[in-house]
């Protein structure tokens, strides 16, 4: 039977195409402002030279002391054409002979100017830095602001000729997972990049990244969905990139320094990996990796970790047994995230408190992977348990790689990690109702099985409802 017919079958925009429509929708809205992202991040400020008796607020002559800010400008900086000063070059000494208006100096030759050789002074009405600004790249660097936008369009072109092999090699999911991954880290890297090549190499990956994942969006919603559906599902991809593009605008109005804006659309594509199984491990190893922001005593911290393994493990086992899969999953990560957002408010000289809080969290944590372990063994059938837990670890690995990372972002404000992790975990916990309880079911053998357990479950729903009424 044809893939397309079990579809037919099945319903052909049942609660998971819809779902999964919904995730990759929300893939391309976050993805595709990235492409129009340096029209605000780029922008060339109006600049001029600067220029020691105009900029330098320690500079203290009588002379110029009283003379207004238009008129040093004016004896500083030579006219163009337009009578506006030059962008790019400056007078060699102060034209003092420039403030009689009313004298003419025929006698005297061109005043001689020189290239901007103490940087510049821009224009910030606007905006409060770009890239321009950040590695001047004006006058004669001016050029360079094109070769930013050509390594990213160069890593789209790159992306294009790699995806469809790739994708048919590995699959589209999985290309997906790792694209979303790669294009979060390099554009937050980008924000924080200490030179305009390192800048252009990450821009180079971030698009590599942002072509795969508008592709494999597109055969995702197209490939899971009947014929009836797929020219509204590819149409819906559309717009959703052109909403998302549309977003960048309003967040640049209100969001004026570079860095900034680039981390706001950046940081939001992490949370995404709450939906592909990226929820446990980062905030896991961003807790145990960062014990000393936590607390001053790590040699204490690390022995109340070790020590609370046993009890927690204990409670999960209870928990599982007891109140089933999902509700132990969800009660752990819930409460975990809970832990962060607390221990961000926690102040410092609160030790005691913070350690208590810490050990906690570790518990927590520990209950957290016990529960996520057993209920992907349940979840996955046998013909297939391996390969699954396979590409889950690749997923727990990228999770762990990255909550070292999310730490860059401390340079920002402190609390942004932690609040990151803590809302991961609330996110990932809801997202557990989205699949089914395992708790006193035999492991599946091979696909079917999971297909005849949702039917007879059905089935079974369906009975009990039909008793209640015939009791009533």
């Amino acid at each position: 039977m044809a893939f397309q017919d079990l579809l037919d079958q099945v319903g052909g925009m049942g609660r998971l195409q819809i779902i999964q429509m919904a995730f990759l929708l929300l893939c391309n809205a976050l993805a595709a402002p990235h492409i129009m992202l340096e029209n605000f991040t780029a922008v060339i400020l109006g600049h001029r030279c600067w220029v020691h008796i105009l900029d330098n607020d320690t500079v203290s002559d009588n002379a110029t002391g009283t003379l207004s800010h238009n008129t040093l400008l004016r004896i500083s900086i030579p006219l163009d054409s337009n009578l506006r000063p030059e962008k790019c070059r400056r007078f060699i000494h102060p034209q003092w002979q420039l403030l009689h208006q009313n004298r003419t100096f025929s006698n005297m030759s061109e005043p001689d100017t020189e290239p901007c050789m103490d940087g510049w002074v821009y224009d910030r009405s606007s905006f409060l830095s770009t890239t321009v600004t950040e590695w001047d790249l004006v006058c004669e660097s001016q050029s360079l602001n094109s070769v930013s936008k050509f390594f990213f369009m160069a890593g789209m072109l790159m992306g294009s000729i790699v995806c469809g092999y790739l994708t048919d090699r590995f699959g589209r999911r999985l290309l997906l997972t790792w694209s979303l991954f790669q294009l979060a880290v390099a554009e937050t890297c980008a924000a924080l990049a200490p030179t305009f090549l390192v800048y252009c190499s990450l821009r180079l990956l971030a698009g590599m990244s942002t072509t795969t994942i508008l592709t494999n969006t597109v055969l995702l919603i197209v490939e899971w969905t009947t014929p009836k559906y797929q020219a509204m599902g590819a149409t819906m991809a559309i717009l959703f990139c052109n909403l998302g593009q549309s977003t960048i605008a309003g967040l640049a109005y209100g969001i004026r320094n570079w860095h900034t804006l680039q981390l706001v659309v950046s940081i939001p594509i992490f949370f995404l990996f709450i939906f592909s199984r990226f929820a446990i491990a980062l905030p896991t190893f961003g807790l145990f990796l960062h014990l000393q922001h936590l607390g001053t005593n790590v040699f204490l911290v690390q022995i109340l970790l070790g020590a609370v393994s046993i009890p927690s493990n204990y409670v999960s086992i209870w928990t599982l047994n007891h109140k089933g899969r999902r509700i132990s999953l969800f009660f752990f990560m819930s409460m975990m995230g809970i832990y962060f957002l607390v221990i961000t408010f926690v102040p410092e000289e609160m030790q005691t408190m913070r350690i208590i809080l810490t050990t906690l969290g570790g518990g927590l944590s520990f209950a957290s992977v016990s529960c996520s372990v057993t209920f992907s063994n349940e979840l996955l059938p046998t013909v297939i348990r391996a390969t699954g837990l396979g590409i889950i670890g690749v997923c727990t690995n990228l999770g762990a790689a990255l909550a070292p990372l999310l730490m860059i972002l401390e340079t920002y404000a402190a609390p942004i990690p932690w609040v990151i992790y803590g809302a991961s975990c609330i996110l990932a916990g809801l997202t557990v109702f989205l699949l089914p309880e395992t708790r006193n079911q035999p492991l599946p053998d091979s696909l079917q099985d999971i297909k005849n357990e949702g039917k007879v479950s059905r089935e079974v729903k369906q009975e009990e409802l039909s008793i209640k009424e015939t009791q009533f």
